[in-house]
């Protein structure tokens, strides 16, 4: 089924909320947030579009300039062999605030749930409704997310160096005592 199509029953179920963006080479549709789940409930049960797998969850942090987060949903159905795009994006968060949100589709598919637990424990953005929203990569104790653009890996790690000496060692070079 083409992307237009596919739009169009988008449409015809939620009205004129979806952005289509067809000028890349795979067109996606940018949807609000808090209507993710719902949309993608539509997607997989309709039985015209039935998207039955979610191949993959990515979060983009767009930067503390840009100051917006993104949520890509790679979604495609086996039987009727056409893929579709999604994308939310969120407000980012500074050190005092909370971290952004999305609404989990952990209910829609169950494969979101390690998808959903990458994109928290890397970039920091909160699944709601998730049934087990914990670090999957990290330890449970790490400060931050690594794949945010302004984050710096600590120092030190219970003690252990996380970064090497300024000055390595070779030759002419000494280990520190």
């Amino acid at each position: 089924m083409p992307f237009q199509e596919i739009q169009q029953r988008i449409s015809e179920r939620f009205g004129e909320l979806a952005t289509a963006i067809t000028q890349n080479p795979q067109p996606y549709l940018v949807v609000p947030a808090e209507r993710i789940a719902d949309i993608c409930q539509f997607l997989k049960h309709d039985e015209r579009l039935f998207f039955d797998l979610l191949a993959c969850i990515s979060a983009i942090d767009n930067g503390p300039a840009v100051g917006t987060m993104d949520v890509v949903y790679n979604l495609t159905s086996i039987p009727y062999g056409h893929d579709l795009m999604l994308k939310v994006v969120v407000p980012r968060n500074t050190d005092q605030e909370p971290l952004p949100s999305v609404p989990s589709v952990t209910a829609v598919w169950r494969t979101a749930d390690w998808h959903e637990r990458e994109a928290f424990d890397l970039v920091g953005i909160r699944f709601t409704g998730h049934p087990d929203l914990r670090r999957i990569l990290m330890p449970t104790d790490w400060e931050g997310h690594p794949l945010r653009r302004d984050y710096t890996d600590p120092e030190r790690y219970h003690g252990i160096r996380t970064q090497p000496p300024i000055d390595p060692p070779g030759i002419g070079n000494e280990l520190p005592k």
